[in-house]
């Protein structure tokens, strides 16, 4: 399959199931198939803790979006501070995708007509990633039929405006395409004035944020992270010095990043997974060497 150039990538964070899980994923959705396979070289194991030549990560396309599985051990676990929203034809996809994904995983809001739509549902599925689904009643098919959703609960509700904005003003070729608040018609005391639903573009690529409409805390965690894909270094500079003003320092390592939110961020060059599977194995150690020494990514000290 033919990658469209995809800016920002997001990566999943599994134990061990990374390869199982992707085969599920691109069995579920037209225009869908892995890209490509990088392996644990021998060299770190005191820091990555994998077994030379197990998967490490699984370049994939779901229904054309491109996402990176990662087998980084059981560190991190997803919950729905960040799933992914999938836009469906009708009745009949929608079904069928719920009933897919259900299996083995249980529903966090059950599938029915609601008032923002005719079909509609949550679920977390057997690997614990949530999923949205939903009829595009517009019955127009979505440029990007999968999108990631950012959900602000806890220590972070009543933030989504200002981590829009905020990110809005970091990339370039990004815009906020609408924003819905809770009013008081609502009746909802704690969400009022918050985020029901918004939608934005960052680097031409379609976001959703909502603050939740109950009190509850799911945290933002590195079991899902954002691959910022940059063209050199001058990018990888300005990304890194925006992304982590207010965020949290412990947690920069090997690209990594978290915001002021709690979101994580990987600011990385482009052509990362093709360096770590260069076919001079040397090469490829060297870099993954460089690289579990850093915070933010060098790239001449990654190409050796």
């Amino acid at each position: 399959m033919k990658t469209r150039k995809q800016n920002i990538v997001p990566n999943l964070w599994f134990d061990k199931e990374a390869e199982e899980a992707v085969a599920f994923y691109t069995g579920l959705f037209e225009n869908s198939a892995v890209n490509s396979i990088t392996r644990y070289p021998a060299v770190g194991q005191e820091i990555h803790g994998q077994e030379a030549g197990t998967v490490m990560t699984v370049n994939f396309e779901l229904a054309g979006y491109q996402l990176l599985a990662l087998n980084g051990g059981p560190h991190f676990q997803f919950n729905p501070s960040i799933s992914l929203f999938v836009s469906c034809r009708d009745q009949e996809e929608l079904q069928e995708l719920w009933n897919k994904l259900l299996a083995g995983g249980q529903a966090l809001m059950p599938l029915d007509a609601y008032d923002w739509s005719s079909g509609y549902g949550w679920l977390q599925d057997q690997y614990g990633l949530n999923w949205q689904l939903m009829i595009d009643d517009s019955r127009q098919q979505p440029v990007q039929k999968i999108c990631p959703l950012l959900f602000f609960t806890g220590k972070q509700h009543g933030k989504a405006e200002q981590a829009v904005n905020f990110y809005v003003s970091v990339f370039e070729d990004s815009k906020v395409e609408g924003m819905l608040k809770y009013e008081k018609e609502d009746n909802n005391e704690y969400a009022l004035g918050t985020v029901k639903h918004a939608q934005f573009q960052l680097r031409g690529e379609t976001f959703m944020a909502m603050d939740s409409g109950i009190a509850m805390d799911h945290p933002f965690n590195e079991a899902v992270s954002f691959i910022v894909q940059c063209e050199n270094q001058q990018e990888i500079d300005t990304y890194w010095e925006q992304l982590t003003q207010g965020g949290d320092p412990q947690a920069q390592q090997c690209g990594w990043l978290k915001d002021k939110f709690g979101v994580s961020w990987q600011v990385a060059p482009m052509g990362m997974e093709q360096l770590m599977n260069h076919p001079d194995k040397e090469k490829a150690n060297r870099a993954m060497e460089a690289m579990l020494q850093m915070k933010k990514l060098d790239i001449k000290a990654l190409q050796g």
